[in-house]
């Protein structure tokens, strides 16, 4: 009996500080959840200007390859 005593006394102890960890990501689970949700559903303004400077490169780039076909198709050779 004193054995199983030794054994159960700190197994309880440190089980504690589980349970309640496991019961506070429980609580919170909830609002982590919302808060990713919002994340992921709206743009911030770091993301937004990426994609916009993005797009803004395609753009010149498919401007510039449409000047060189329209140079080349003018008759010069020297358009790049």
């Amino acid at each position: 009996m004193t054995k199983r005593m030794i054994w159960v006394l700190p197994v309880a102890v440190l089980a504690q500080g589980c349970v309640a960890r496991t019961a506070a990501n429980i609580v919170t689970f909830p609002v982590r959840a919302g808060s990713q949700a919002v994340d992921w559903s709206t743009t911030s303004q770091e993301e937004a200007d990426r994609n916009r400077g993005r797009e803004m490169r395609k753009q010149e780039k498919r401007d510039a390859k449409e000047r060189r076909r329209a140079c080349r198709d003018a008759g010069y050779r020297d358009c790049d």
